[in-house]
């Protein structure tokens, strides 16, 4: 097992290069682009928050309505660094709602695979995949068409959950 030191070397190392610089700033900037752009198209019905950059593991930003508002919670597109992929994440405001919403979206298609209640979300689902970051127009068409469809499913089932 390597210790710190041994990590800050390689991280020097690969700050030399200088390719997780400009890939890090790049995908950043898009996110920011993407968060404004979404804001833009999709102001009737969703109103967007600010870009957190996260610690080069999300990067994200929240969309909330008033019907999700009400039940405090929110959704987050979110760039998961590891996977590089786009998720959608359902949110609550505090521990005890996340809790009461998981308790019905575990057993959900939603939370297929999982057994226990993600650290940070209800549920976290992907939109794309596999993202192609030299269209990036075409990108954020797709994850533009995705989220307004997986957002409207996430809450018809909060509507048929009992759970308003």
């Amino acid at each position: 097992m390597k210790d710190l030191n041994q990590y800050v070397e390689i991280y020097k190392e690969e700050l030399k290069k200088g390719d997780i610089q400009e890939a890090y700033v790049g995908l950043v900037k898009y996110v920011t682009g993407l968060g404004t752009t979404l804001s833009k198209n999709l102001s009737e019905h969703y109103s967007f928050g600010s870009l957190f950059q996260g610690y080069m593991d999300y990067t994200y930003f929240y969309f909330t309505n008033d019907f999700l508002k009400k039940r405090k919670l929110k959704m987050g597109v979110v760039l998961n660094h590891s996977k590089m992929q786009f998720e959608i994440w359902l949110l609550g405001q505090t521990i005890p709602i996340q809790e009461k919403y998981w308790e019905y979206f575990k057993s959900t298609r939603w939370n297929k695979n999982r057994t226990t209640r993600p650290q940070y979300s209800i549920l976290e689902t992907a939109i794309i995949q596999n993202p192609d970051f030299n269209d990036l127009e075409k990108l954020s068409r797709q994850i533009e068409d995705k989220l307004v469809l997986v957002a409207d499913e996430i809450i018809q089932d909060i509507k048929t959950s009992k759970l308003i």
